[in-house]
């Protein structure tokens, strides 16, 4: 599995928790990843803040923030099978509770 993520440079809060779900999804599966940078805004697009599994921009169920079970969803229409989805679905939830904690 390849994930890219589209940030901006430095990246901002949706950018940063997107790579640490990246970071979280290449510890557990092996995936690669690769950030790209970028000054084109295009959420869930071709520009920041993208999260992309495959070359598919992963889309947000609220259409605004990528969450967990946004990225279980994509992972599991991509074939990954319920166990190895439980042990993703905690870790994911790492970066989440960074971000939500640095903007309270």
């Amino acid at each position: 599995m390849e994930i890219q993520v589209i940030s901006q440079h430095p990246p901002g809060g949706r950018c940063a928790l997107y790579a640490g779900y990246a970071e979280v999804l290449a510890r557990l599966s092996g995936a690669r990843v690769e950030v790209a940078f970028t000054t084109h805004r295009d959420a869930h697009g071709n520009g920041y803040p993208s999260l992309l599994l495959d070359g598919a921009a992963v889309p947000p169920a609220d259409g605004v923030i990528l969450m967990p079970a946004d990225i279980l969803a994509a992972l599991s229409i991509q074939g990954l099978d319920g166990e190895s989805l439980i042990g993703l679905a905690e870790a994911l939830e790492a970066p989440l509770e960074r971000m939500l904690e640095g903007a309270g």
